[in-house]
């Protein structure tokens, strides 16, 4: 077995203000819904500058002091696909949208009342608790289930 394995890096981050959280309706069929905003780390950028980078790119807004909250993995063919998951409460700007999708400001209370994506409830789950670190798919003869730890 070999040593090292092919990964795709990207990053997720939960902006918060007081009970509400800033989230992406997006549009792209293969992850649609509302969920956290992110995108990939770029070739030799650091993973704080990279969530930065794509925050203000996706949101509109300039994050101060992103905090590594945890990670969600996934099996890829030859390879993994590793999302460090931020979060900050810290920020300045103006929310805009951008190609990905709309960016709406909702309330914990009110998730179970939009379409989000399968797996938001585990993401924020492990970013808000601080005894998880880990999200991750596991996949048997192509079915895929949730591990958090």
């Amino acid at each position: 077995m070999a040593k090292t394995e092919s990964v795709e890096l990207t990053v997720l981050c939960l902006i918060q203000d007081g009970d509400k959280i800033l989230l992406q309706n997006r549009v792209k069929k293969d992850w649609k819904g509302y969920t956290l905003p992110g995108g990939h780390v770029e070739s030799g950028e650091s993973f704080v500058d990279a969530v930065k980078r794509e925050m203000k790119e996706e949101t509109g807004l300039d994050i101060i002091n992103p905090r590594l909250a945890g990670i969600k993995q996934f099996p890829i063919e030859n390879g993994r696909y590793i999302v460090l998951l931020f979060k900050t409460e810290q920020f300045s700007g103006e929310v805009v949208s951008s190609e990905e999708g709309q960016m709406e400001w909702i309330g914990y209370n009110s998730l179970s009342e939009i379409d989000v994506v399968d797996d938001l409830e585990e993401l924020l789950r492990v970013i808000n608790d601080p005894e998880l670190t880990e999200f991750q798919y596991l996949v048997d003869n192509d079915i895929w289930t949730v591990s958090v730890k």
